[in-house]
């Protein structure tokens, strides 16, 4: 089971390394890993997303809150929240494929930030659901490169 994990840090020179290096030791996967400052600037917020059984997961949550620069760890599994995913993808875009592509653009509600004589770079955010279904619908148009940030979540409410 895929599990959402944030932990705010104090953002200081090494608190990745340590961090990644928990999950390295211990042979937990790190699918995805996003790291911010938030609104103090002492504090970093990460997101990460990892697979694991209950079991496992409550191992990675524990060792979390034993690191140092660790201020709070929770699991977003089963918590409301709002997730959100960044994705640049370069897709051919000559010929008939040129209209493909704008139109999928405009279902998704993309954007086009470049154009090349053959290509378009295009941005688009969503769910991973709705990210996946995008690059899906782009491949048979030919993707020449992609590039994500991972996922971030923030619980709704207060």
């Amino acid at each position: 089971m895929r599990h959402t994990i944030s932990v705010l840090v104090e953002n200081e020179f090494g608190v990745l390394s340590r961090v990644s290096g928990l999950f390295s030791g211990r042979g937990f996967n790190i699918e995805s890993l996003c790291v911010a400052e938030t609104m103090d600037p002492q504090v970093s917020r990460m997101t990460i997303v990892t697979s694991g059984n209950d079991q496992i997961v409550e191992q990675i949550m524990k060792q979390l809150n034993k690191l140092i620069p660790v201020l709070k760890v929770i699991d977003f599994t089963g918590v409301d929240t709002v997730d959100r995913e960044l994705v640049l993808v370069k897709v051919n875009a000559d010929g008939e494929g040129k209209q493909e592509v704008l139109r999928l653009v405009d279902i998704f509600r993309a954007r086009i930030v470049d154009v090349a004589p053959r290509c378009y770079t295009i941005e688009m955010t969503g769910g991973e659901g709705k990210v996946l279904a995008f690059l899906q619908m782009l491949r048979p148009l030919g993707i020449r490169e992609i590039v994500r940030t991972g996922k971030i979540a923030i619980s709704r409410g207060m």
